[in-house]
């Protein structure tokens, strides 16, 4: 029956991969426009912004409840940290992609997620429920870590780009 349970998760699984798919270009573009704009920061200013313009509509259009600001102030300040962690990814995202180019930061950006994610797990951080780091899931971040190792060996380093046009 767990083979049941393992069908059931593909969905969700593709749609994070079709989610994990806009990332790229997201970089690239933040990139495009951070050069268009003259700073890093005014593109990763913008991006949120556009963030905001986008959800704001989908959350009047799907009728979402007012926040429970209270509660929620009343919880670790860890809770917050996921709007720093966004400017931190963005920011790097736009000044690094061009730098490396988008498979490298990607391929970059996945080990990095897998590592904290690996850790987050292990030792139930972020309100989570512990999931033992065991010998196939570190093997499986090793081959995570080993495929950016490869993918950056073969990468010849990024043109630079210059003007909004790129």
């Amino acid at each position: 029956m767990q083979w049941l349970s393992s069908l059931s998760s593909l969905l969700p699984m593709a749609i994070a991969v079709v989610a994990g798919a806009a990332v790229p270009f997201q970089a690239g573009s933040n990139a495009a426009l951070g050069r268009a704009l003259g700073h890093p920061l005014w593109a990763t200013l913008s991006s949120l912004a556009v963030s905001v313009l986008v959800v704001v509509p989908l959350m009047l259009l799907m009728r979402v409840p007012a926040p429970a600001l209270g509660a929620a102030a009343q919880g670790p300040a860890w809770w917050w940290l996921g709007g720093v962690a966004g400017v931190a990814y963005i920011t790097a995202a736009l000044i690094l992609t061009p730098k490396l180019g988008a498979a490298s930061f990607i391929v970059s950006v996945i080990a990095g997620q897998m590592l904290a994610s690996l850790l987050i797990d292990h030792y139930g951080l972020m309100g989570l429920a512990p999931k033992p780091a065991g010998g196939w899931r570190v093997a499986g971040i090793a081959l995570i870590l080993l495929g950016m190792v490869v993918v950056q060996m073969n990468s010849s380093p990024a043109v630079p780009v210059s003007g909004p046009a790129s």
